[in-house]
């Protein structure tokens, strides 16, 4: 089982491209959300429920476009749940999926360097 982190510690509030060294903690928690993503299928279910037409999906849903059994896809929905990038709403018998918008953004602002490094000359 792939070790991905919690909703809680999923994504650290400092940037490796911070211009500060990042702490092994944080390191090793941003570490884990990557690992999640890091994967094509699960790519693809980010993507695939961000394009649903009510922005949730459930299993069902997922398996035909993906390719993928049903085992596999909720074995790669609970990676990208337990990393915090996607909520699960159980109504009966059906979970579905949706994206947790401030997980997605809090990488991709992890990830941009800030503005004041990309403008800094050189010597």
């Amino acid at each position: 089982m792939d070790d991905v982190g919690t909703p809680k510690t999923a994504v650290p509030a400092v940037s490796p491209l911070a211009g500060e060294p990042i702490k092994r903690a944080d390191a090793e928690r941003l570490a884990g959300v990557l690992k999640a993503v890091a994967d094509p299928a699960r790519l693809r279910l980010l993507s695939l429920i961000q394009s649903a037409p009510e922005g949730e999906a459930s299993v069902t849903d997922l398996t035909t476009p993906l390719g993928l059994s049903q085992p596999t896809v909720s074995h790669h929905l609970r990676i990208l749940t337990e990393a915090g990038l996607l909520e699960r709403d159980k109504r009966g018998v059906w979970a579905y999926y949706r994206l947790v918008p401030s997980a997605i953004a809090a990488i991709a602002e992890l990830l941009t360097p800030p503005r004041k490094r990309a403008t800094r000359k050189t010597r």
